[in-house]
């Protein structure tokens, strides 16, 4: 797991940008649509290696293979389930992105609408349960993990990480016919989960989970009080943590963050909340979205509540909710601000999610990624003269 004793290291928490054509020959596949599988493999390769680069280029000390290969950072599992099948929408099933922010679509009604007819969403997919959940996705794993090996070949890192996803972030999306029930349901996913956690782990490489569903199922159900949720979060913590049986904890990286879609989020649930939901999951690493205007301010939450023996936290300074670069000096000022709650040794510099999906070109993204990095030099000097 990453720690420095005398400057703050710098990550980042997933999707970095791609062409136009390795997207377009991602989803293809994604949807089983025609396209050629032998470009899809040789710029996939090219790509990774190429984005590797860039984030040792621009100092970052712990890198990932950009996601480059997923049509997204949830979708891209019912590629890697058998036990599922993709059908139409029946009349009345809700296919739209307001089915994952009930709690103030309501309350923004006049904007979500406006948003909805200028930016219309592709139809989520409609993905059922229709079997026995089973891992089927060893093929491509394997092909994270070797591109990604590859790309390493020659680069000096501090750590590399690649993502996966949770079970209760997949139960979102995956509608059940199969199971008698959904903790029944909800801890198939998790086994059928275990063996990518698997893989990305024995191929020697840190284990980031990243965990939407831990803050965001508050959107989905507006009815539930905050001690309601709390059980039906706490719930699938345990599920997760099935999922994981048998990583080290050190080789768990915790990514939580409030949807990351563009939009009021007044509807999101505290950090105070959840935190210590967050912190029974099996990780030694914490990222919390903690850079934009509805949530920056919970760095006091940490005033009060200590990290697990052992573990560290990972901000987000930098975020995706606009298209400002931050100052360096204010990355520095929030990085200042966790080391001087939770120790300076305790903090690694990171972004609020994945930048590419929501930032509108990839020289943002750089951008953005190089203010962190000089933001953490900046802070580093400032916690250890």
């Amino acid at each position: 797991m990453l720690r420095s004793s005398d400057r703050i290291l710098v990550t980042h928490a997933g999707a970095l940008p791609r062409s136009e054509r390795l997207r377009g020959l991602v989803m293809a596949r994604a949807q089983g649509e025609p396209h050629d599988a032998a470009e899809l493999a040789t710029l996939l390769r090219q790509e990774v290696s190429d984005t590797v680069l860039k984030q040792v280029a621009t100092g970052l000390d712990s890198v990932n293979d950009g996601e480059l290969g997923k049509p997204n950072f949830t979708n891209y599992i019912h590629e890697r389930l058998s036990g599922v099948e993709a059908r139409p929408y029946k009349p009345g099933e809700d296919s739209s992105f307001s089915s994952l922010i009930r709690r103030e679509v309501g309350r923004y009604s006049g904007y979500y609408r406006k948003i909805f007819e200028l930016f219309p969403r592709a139809q989520r997919p409609n993905i059922v349960c229709v079997g026995e959940l089973r891992y089927a996705g060893q093929h491509l794993v394997k092909q994270d993990i070797e591109n990604f090996r590859a790309a390493l070949t020659g680069k000096s890192v501090a750590d590399a990480f690649l993502p996966a996803v949770t079970p209760g972030t997949i139960e979102h999306w995956l509608r059940n016919e199969h199971y008698p029930s959904d903790e029944a349901f909800l801890f198939a996913i998790a086994e059928a989960l275990r063996p990518e956690y698997q893989a990305i782990v024995d191929a020697g490489f840190t284990l980031q989970i990243d965990d939407p569903d831990l803050p965001d199922g508050w959107q989905i159900y507006p009815d539930m009080s905050v001690a309601d949720y709390r059980k039906y979060a706490d719930l699938r913590v345990a599920a997760l943590n099935h999922a994981l049986a048998g990583i080290p904890p050190e080789k768990v990286r915790l990514h939580v963050c409030w949807g990351s879609f563009h939009g009021p989020h007044q509807g999101d649930i505290a950090l105070a909340d959840i935190i210590d939901l967050i912190f029974k999951v099996s990780a030694r690493e914490f990222s919390i979205e903690a850079s934009n205007p509805r949530h920056e301010h919970e760095w006091q939450v940490f005033e009060t509540v200590k990290l697990p023996e052992g573990a560290v936290l990972i901000p987000g300074v930098v975020g995706h909710c606009t298209n400002f670069i931050e100052h360096p000096e204010l990355v520095a000022q929030r990085l200042v601000r966790y080391a001087k709650l939770v120790g300076r040794e305790n903090v690694i510099a990171g972004t609020d999610c994945g930048l590419a999906p929501r930032l509108p070109d990839g020289e943002l993204v750089w951008g953005k990624l190089e203010a962190l990095v000089e933001g953490a030099r900046l802070a580093s000097q400032q916690l250890w003269t």
